[in-house]
């Protein structure tokens, strides 16, 4: 007999400085000790104090990949969460407030309004987070949860400021889970247990734990949201890892920087969001000509410009695709969700170090931003390390074969080290500076083989078509280390959907959503974008009935550039660009809509207004 499904979704809102992360925080630690999965996305504002936040998690007992389509339980911790979301509320639902300050309104039915009068309950504390706590000991109420666990998450939370703080906390949330034993209907579902106690990470601290495991050694950054993330973890853990961090004046800088340690032969990353990765792109370019492996993050949020700075958007797949001027070979990648976003920053510094070429990781809020649960077991911390033609000691003239390359020169002083070689597959022996006998110049200008400057006296053209297609002909090599993208789903499929990069996971619900609805669908989920399986995307997408792209952008970027690949026009678009991630239900009603013959352009609607 399969056990009861449980799906649970809680919101929490209110405005900035109201301390909304701590709650959510604690409640994420409760269930992933429960071994529930947890999938969570903060709708949240630019701003230090106001505003309005919405934090909705999502608990369940099996696998989930996105934050759902409804909310289960509110926790409003001021007026303007209530009369935003009230509305918003189904049968069978929790409000909780603050009575003290907060009126709930009209609700719907079946929907159950919780009052908690915070002054009583705390016996009018100054203290005016401590509501959150109260509202903590409730919503365990509420689901049935023993008061113990978060007794002592709370002690480990607030134990650094000292026991009083503690017993005041303790305290608060004692009050709140009797109120709530008391007067609140408690759920008739029991929450389950799973199999073992999970992790919990976001999409930031997935990156840049995936960059440690790596062997990164230095990392550079210009704080700018949503990529921040990654330089706070970096900074908390780089001295117990043997890591550099540096924080630039300018993500110029912070490119600069970068590219300097990675030609040291020093494992090298920086993130991003696309204001700051404009400014990066003629040091791509330079990484690109002087065959620097190097790993750049670009975490999208909404533009142009400074645009949205704290909303989520995939629309800066033509800025990668076009960084920097000029042919120069650069992977591009777009992870799907945390754990790949992990494992791919290992798998792009091998193809790097073999390539010798800079790789740039497109995420975006919803991934680096979110929090998810994760299985210890499958981090893996110790990844396979490629550091392709990397010669690791002074070769002795006429010796031949460094790591996999076909042509390695040897160098002693009496003939030079031709640094950018012409072989076979376009890959030279990389030699790291300083090393005996391995002298030569690296520079932004186009050269020889042996890195002198073609330009200073006479620009010779055939030295000149012989490095741009060296360079080329690298990719020609390395993209068979690239794996294709896999049709997910019954091949026969009324509808193939596709997408890149964090659309996966909503994309993934909604097929199961439609299969209920009686509408068969697949999907086609691009990750790799550069180098991109142009043979194997066409041979899927010409047995498809019918396609449909999913992307959150307005111009429809990935279908114009799978078009540009392949020939491929799709028959419908799903497209969504005022900053909030798809939700499941938005695909399904989308691609009802097209098969009903109503539009083949759906932009779904954000019924929360956050």
């Amino acid at each position: 007999m399969e056990p009861t499904s449980f799906d649970f979704v809680i919101g929490i809102g209110g405005a900035a400085g109201q301390g909304i992360a701590t709650p959510g925080n604690i409640l994420a630690r409760i269930f992933v000790r429960r071994g529930l999965h947890l999938y969570a996305y903060n709708a949240h504002q630019s701003i230090i104090r106001g505003g309005h936040i919405l934090l909705a998690f999502r608990v369940a007992n099996h696998p989930i990949y996105s934050h759902g389509d409804k909310l289960d339980l509110l926790l409003c911790l001021n007026q303007d969460t209530m009369t935003r979301h009230l509305r918003h509320m189904g049968p069978g639902s929790w409000v909780l407030y603050n009575s003290d300050d907060v009126v709930p309104g009209e609700a719907g039915p079946g929907v159950h309004l919780c009052p908690m009068p915070i002054g009583e309950l705390t016996n009018k504390s100054r203290n005016k987070v401590i509501q959150n706590t109260v509202a903590l000991g409730a919503i365990l109420a509420i689901m049935g949860q023993d008061f113990a666990t978060l007794a002592e998450i709370l002690e480990k939370e607030f134990g650094r400021k000292g026991q009083e703080v503690v017993d005041e906390n303790v305290g608060a949330a004692r009050a709140g889970f009797e109120h709530a034993q008391a007067n609140f209907q408690a759920m008739t579902q029991t929450v389950p247990v799973g199999p073992k106690p999970l992790a919990v990470w976001s999409g930031n601290e997935a990156l840049a734990m995936g960059g440690a495991a790596a062997g990164v050694k230095f990392y550079s950054a210009y704080p700018m949201s949503p990529s921040t993330g990654v330089l706070h973890w970096m900074a908390a853990n780089a001295r117990d890892l043997g890591i550099i961090v540096r924080q630039g004046e300018d993500e110029l800088a912070v490119a600069n920087m970068a590219i300097g340690a990675a030609h040291t032969g020093c494992r090298s990353m920086c993130a991003t969001s696309g204001g700051g990765f404009a400014l990066m792109t003629e040091a791509i370019g330079m990484a690109g000509m002087m065959e620097v492996p190097v790993v750049i993050i670009n975490v999208q949020r909404a533009g142009p410009s400074t645009g949205v700075p704290t909303k989520t958007e995939q629309g800066d797949l033509w800025q990668a695709l076009g960084a920097s001027q000029g042919d120069f070979e650069r992977f591009i990648v777009a992870p799907t969700d945390a754990l790949d976003a992990f494992n791919t920053i290992a798998e792009l510094f091998n193809l790097a170090d073999k390539c010798q070429c800079p790789g740039i990781v497109l995420t975006d809020l919803l991934i680096s931003e979110g929090t998810f649960s994760v299985d210890p077991d499958a981090i893996n911390m110790q990844p396979r390390i490629d550091r392709g033609a990397l010669i690791p000691h002074p070769v002795m003239n006429g010796e031949n074969g460094v790591n996999g390359s076909d042509g390695a020169n040897g160098a002693n002083g009496t003939h030079g080290y031709m640094r950018y070689l012409d072989t076979e597959t376009g890959i030279s022996p990389r030699a790291l500076p300083g090393m005996e006998g391995y002298i030569y110049v690296a520079a932004s200008d186009e050269h020889d083989e042996e890195g002198i400057l073609i330009s200073d006296e006479f620009t010779n053209p055939i030295k000149r078509r012989q490095m741009v297609e060296k360079r080329a002909r690298k990719f020609q090599y390395v993209a068979q280390d690239v794996p294709a993208p896999q049709l997910e789903g019954p091949a026969d499929a009324s509808v193939t959907l596709v997408g890149f990069g964090s659309t996966y996971g909503v994309i993934k619900e909604a097929i199961d959503l439609l299969a209920k609805e009686g509408v068969s669908a697949n999907q086609l989920a691009i990750k790799w974008i550069v180098p991109f399986h142009a043979d194997e995307v066409s041979e899927i997408l010409g047995k498809a009935k019918r396609i449909i792209i999913v992307e959150n952008n307005y111009s429809g970027q990935f279908a114009r550039y799978l078009r540009s690949e392949t020939g491929i026009a799709a028959h419908g678009h799903i497209r969504k660009y005022d900053g909030e991630p798809f939700l499941p239900h938005h695909i399904v009603e989308a691609v009802q809509e097209q098969l009903a013959g109503k539009t083949d352009r759906s932009v779904p609607v954000q019924e929360y207004i956050v």
